[in-house]
């Protein structure tokens, strides 16, 4: 497969190469990476057992609710993308994963992620 979908969630942090939240404008220099960590499996732990349309759906909800990224405003959708679109680490993890399938914690310069691949 070429291309991929998937939804993130971005915690950034203090090692984030621009720590600035997309969603408040606040800075997140403040936050760990450890800090960042604890907030993404926390997230993961109320979103495990869900499948389908409810982990997507839930998924959604919770990125909208804190994620980062610009993307929270579409519940984390990142669209379609391929290779070399992403960050290494994002789009190796992503790939990985198959459909419907939600990673553990990935860590880029951007910041520490969730995915949950759609296509």
């Amino acid at each position: 497969m070429s291309k991929v979908r998937a939804l993130h969630l971005l915690c950034k942090h203090s090692g984030s190469r621009n720590p600035v939240s997309r969603r408040t404008n606040a800075s997140t220099a403040a936050v760990t990476q450890k800090e960042a960590h604890a907030e993404l499996e926390a997230i993961i732990e109320r979103l495990k057992g869900k499948t389908g349309q409810e982990l997507v759906n839930a998924f959604a909800e919770e990125a909208k609710a804190r994620s980062d990224c610009g993307s929270f405003a579409q519940g984390g959708d990142l669209g379609q993308f391929g290779p070399g679109e992403m960050q290494k680490p994002f789009e190796q993890a992503t790939f990985a994963l198959a459909v419907g399938q939600m990673s553990g914690i990935v860590d880029t310069d951007s910041g520490s992620h969730i995915i949950l691949r759609l296509e």
